[in-house]
């Protein structure tokens, strides 16, 4: 409960705590600190809240929107968990806002969904907070406010220019809300937007965001959150009724994963777009458990919430002022796409979504239950995005080896974008993400340079093998069509990677064996494009990017780069290497400069190259042996001796395998 002007409320309840467990008080306490930090951004009649910052892409009418139905979120989840109940001056401070912000002739009006498209986007908030707390906050409102409501909702009807993506939702929720309040919808565009909804679909629960290789947060703060949410909305009943169990046995296994790519710190992957959303990323988790999903335990979701939320809580999110700013941990703008502005970043209150719970829901009476990287080592295939995800229980990483997702389509020819193209994230690395990150990979890549120190790109690469066996070891590998790109200028950055004139490098073939910290990673020039002469090319490989690193060479073709507390390294196994490291002054969210070492071949076809890529927290141990390799290339088999002893044998794939689950 709040009391006082917005400039001087104070919570009732306690910062929360950054050991232990946290109560449903503490995340109550949480909530309130956003909440009255947000309110002293208010315009006078409450409907726009303005942060402090830059304009965002859209402009201010934009953001005062954003601010106000993120904000929304949180505060309807808050007063659903109470039921209504010692909440009143939150009900009445929303209620004036938007009976305000519908108020066409008002000085805090709203602009409208047929005004702009991020409108649209906001809109979808506004319903579902009204439907969720529908006995408290809707039906409080007077009769002409609520018919304001509606006539700022209804051009959603007949709107056919949502983007066949996430946005889907957006339309499907408002028309929801309206059939449910006697509103205009129809009927065939919400079939429309649920037929779309089911063709993102993909093998083992996951969902892509659109027909692009999309894989990111989206797939569980977005495209899991709103079928859940959806089907409990009084307008979906008939239409939820023969979906509920499907769309919970997805969201089943698609969580069987999430749950793995926490790190033990809490820290989700840093990958993908909208990464200021923050802990929205827990919002799977909740909904997990207001689903009732089978196959993880309500102590272990509450679990990957709790930890994934206080990571951001003890590492400046919200900042001492409570406020959320455009960054990671701190403030970083340049993490933010183009559509960001600053109210953007309260689409984290989507994580706190398990205090819509109240206080006698079995998840607060549950006792936490450690996450998968809290009791094991995991080496993990995840077919959809074709990833391997490694998690070491010793430093508490979880890495993520990619070889299927770029944000595009197979065959592509675009540029990698650093948030989706790049051979591997984790949860304590950031890509390099400056100008250079965008336009010559090298962090997390094998590419082909030329003589001008242009770097090719792997966007469009087609996924060979994925797999992940009982001895601890994963498989994955790729081929793509290497090219330079020349981008476009002018360019907006949704996230994906740059379009431009492109043209062929060479197709190269790259195999991943993953065990624990360590990647083999073998690299094969399998032909060059017409005209191009291999005397002028390198074969780079580059490691992990680690920030303020510190290299150190070792004996032969090895090299270390150690900072906060990691430890990349990169070793010849295969072929002569010439080690080098290049710093990028601030390139990424984590703070200070980034550091990324890599080795560099001579570009000859038909020949397999091989070094060892590591990624662990602390020192590297000095009780290790060199790592070797012998690659039968008739027989399509590599004998590894790891750096601790062990001795494997894998086969490596040369074609496209079926669905790993």
């Amino acid at each position: 409960m709040m009391s006082g002007t917005p400039n001087d409320l104070v919570p009732t309840t306690t910062v929360p705590q950054t050991v232990g467990t946290w109560s449903r008080g503490d995340w109550l306490a949480l909530a309130d600190r956003l909440l009255v930090a947000a309110r002293a951004h208010a315009s006078p009649g409450h409907a726009l809240i303005t942060f402090p910052g830059p304009p965002g892409g859209y402009g201010r009418a934009v953001d005062g929107l954003e601010g106000f139905a993120r904000t929304l979120l949180l505060a309807g989840f808050r007063i659903a968990g109470a039921r209504g109940e010692g909440v009143d001056e939150l009900l009445d401070w929303y209620a004036a806002g938007i009976a305000a912000g519908t108020d066409p002739t008002s000085a805090d009006r709203w602009i409208r969904l047929d005004e702009h498209p991020q409108a649209k986007v906001e809109a979808a908030s506004l319903a579902l907070i009204l439907d969720l707390t529908r006995p408290w906050l809707w039906d409080r409102l007077p009769a002409d406010v609520q018919e304001r409501v509606v006539r700022y909702l209804a051009p959603a009807v007949g709107d056919d220019t949502y983007p066949r993506i996430n946005w889907v939702w957006f339309r499907l929720l408002v028309q929801t809300f309206l059939r449910s309040v006697g509103g205009p919808y129809s009927l065939d565009e919400m079939a429309e937007d649920l037929a779309t909804h089911d063709s993102f679909a993909r093998p083992a629960g996951w969902m892509a965001d659109g027909p692009d290789r999309a894989y990111d947060h989206y797939v569980g703060w977005a495209l899991h959150l709103y079928p859940t949410l959806w089907a409990r909305m009084a307008g979906a009943g008939d239409l939820a009724a023969g979906r509920r169990d499907r769309d919970r046995s997805h969201l089943d296994r698609f969580l069987r994963d999430a749950v793995a790519l926490v790190g033990a710190d809490g820290s989700p992957l840093i990958q993908g777009r909208s990464l200021i959303y923050r802990f929205a990323a827990a919002a799977p988790f909740w909904v997990g458990a207001i689903a009732g999903v089978p196959s993880i335990s309500l102590g272990q979701l509450r679990r990957a919430a709790t930890q994934t939320v206080r990571h951001f809580v003890t590492h400046g999110a919200p900042d001492s002022d409570d406020l959320l700013t455009i960054g990671w941990h701190r403030p970083w703008p340049r993490l933010a796409q183009h559509y960001s502005g600053p109210g953007s970043p309260y689409w984290a209150s989507k994580g706190l979504l398990g205090i819509a719970l109240p206080d006698d829901h079995p998840v607060w009476l549950t006792p936490e239950q450690p996450l998968p990287i809290e009791e094991r080592d995991t080496v993990r295939a995840v077919r959809a995005p074709g990833w391997l995800i490694s998690a070491t229980r010793s430093d508490g990483i979880v890495r993520v080896v990619n070889h299927g997702t770029d944000h595009a389509e197979e065959g592509a020819s675009v540029g990698d974008s650093p948030l989706y193209t790049r051979l591997g994230y984790s949860t304590a690395t950031s890509p390099v993400l400056d100008e250079c990150g965008w336009l010559n990979p090298l962090d997390q890549s094998v590419t082909l340079v030329d003589s001008e120190g242009r770097a090719t790109h792997r966007a469009g690469m087609r996924l060979l093998t994925l797999r992940a066996g009982d001895d601890g070891i994963g498989v994955a590998g790729s081929r793509t069509l290497a090219h330079w790109v020349d981008p476009d200028p002018g360019q907006r950055d949704h996230g994906s990677g740059r379009d431009g004139h492109s043209w062929p490098a060479g197709h190269l073939t790259v195999y991943s064996l993953v065990r624990g910290p360590w990647e083999l990673r073998l690299a094969r020039i399998e032909d060059l494009a017409e005209g191009i002469d291999a005397t002028g090319l390198r074969l780079v490989v580059g490691g992990w990017a680690v920030p303020d690193g510190v290299p150190s060479t070792g004996c032969g073709d090895v090299l270390s780069v150690t900072g906060a507390g990691l430890t990349s390294r990169l070793e010849s196994v295969l072929g002569t290497g010439s080690p080098g490291t290049t710093s990028v002054p601030d390139g990424g969210p984590l703070g200070g400069s980034l550091t990324v070492p890599w080795l560099r071949y001579p570009a000859r076809t038909g020949t397999w190259t091989a070094c060892l890529v590591e990624l662990s927290g602390g020192e590297a141990s000095v009780e290790r042996q060199a790592c070797r390799a012998v690659l039968d290339v008739a027989e399509a088999h590599v004998t590894v001796d790891w750096p601790d002893g062990l001795s494997t044998t894998i086969r490596l794939d040369t074609e496209p395998s079926g669905p790993t689950e």
